[in-house]
């Protein structure tokens, strides 16, 4: 298998590991009862969006690489770091 086909297998498996992460803990949050224990799981659920983000991200840059322009590469890294510094 090309490495180009395992990143985006990669990219694919990342997704599917975060939506099943996304659910087990919905399905977590139905079944508690203490608000405090509930915003601390919901909070560390907090972080499983952006670290998949730059996650997929990175692997989507590296599969595209090959056929990206500089400038172009450029733009997207640039539009990739606003996403992370706007949603601090």
């Amino acid at each position: 298998m090309p490495v180009e086909e395992r990143l985006i297998w990669g990219m694919r498996l990342a997704r599917m590991l975060s939506a099943c992460v996304e659910v087990c803990v919905a399905l977590m949050l139905l079944r508690m009862a203490d608000p405090k224990a509930m915003l601390r799981l919901n909070a560390l659920a907090g972080l499983v969006g952006p670290a998949v983000f730059i996650a997929v991200s990175a692997l989507g840059l590296a599969a595209s690489l090959g056929r990206l322009e500089p400038g172009r590469l450029l733009v997207v890294l640039l539009g990739i770091a606003l996403v992370v510094w706007g949603t601090r």
